[in-house]
């Protein structure tokens, strides 16, 4: 089976981070989570050119100053997925409506720790906030849960 290819971006104004309740769409893994909007790179897109296309189509927003957090490696399974995690303070236009769930600015502390997301999710806000440079995550799930994270090669441990 071939890798996914996937982006994901953290929009920042005040304090707050744009959020994606996944709501409306059907057959959804994530469904009622909380996360950044992203998607699949589609042919000939790299990471940067997928970002933009993507946070364009699910908010409305045009990406004015956004930079590259890392990449993060996901497995569960026989399924892979390779996604380039952006942080984003900078956008022009209005929000508009999501066809996959609701869009919220959300307190950054409240997206990071109380918000009901993906396990390793948590674990690449906590480094984006920290001000990691652009770092490698490995995530590998069991049963939705999350058994390992690896972090530049080495095991994760949380500074919280």
């Amino acid at each position: 089976m071939e890798a996914e290819l996937t982006t994901l971006c953290y929009i920042e104004k005040d304090g707050q981070y744009l959020m994606l309740h996944r709501t409306k769409k059907k057959d959804d893994p994530s469904q009622d989570l909380w996360m950044g909007v992203g998607g699949h790179l589609e042919q000939g897109e790299s990471p940067d050119d997928c970002i933009v296309r993507e946070v364009k189509e699910e908010t409305g927003l045009t990406l004015t100053d956004y930079r590259l957090c890392g990449v993060v490696s996901f497995s569960e399974g026989d399924w892979y997925e390779y996604m380039f995690l952006y942080h984003a303070g900078g956008f022009t236009g209005e929000l508009s409506e999501c066809n996959e769930g609701d869009l919220l600015w959300i307190d950054k502390n409240k997206a990071i720790h109380e918000l009901t997301s993906w396990e390793g999710d948590k674990i690449f806000l906590e480094l984006m906030e920290a001000g990691e440079p652009c770092f490698s995550l490995k995530l590998h799930y069991e049963n939705r849960r999350l058994q390992s994270a690896v972090l530049n090669g080495k095991p994760f441990v949380s500074k919280r």
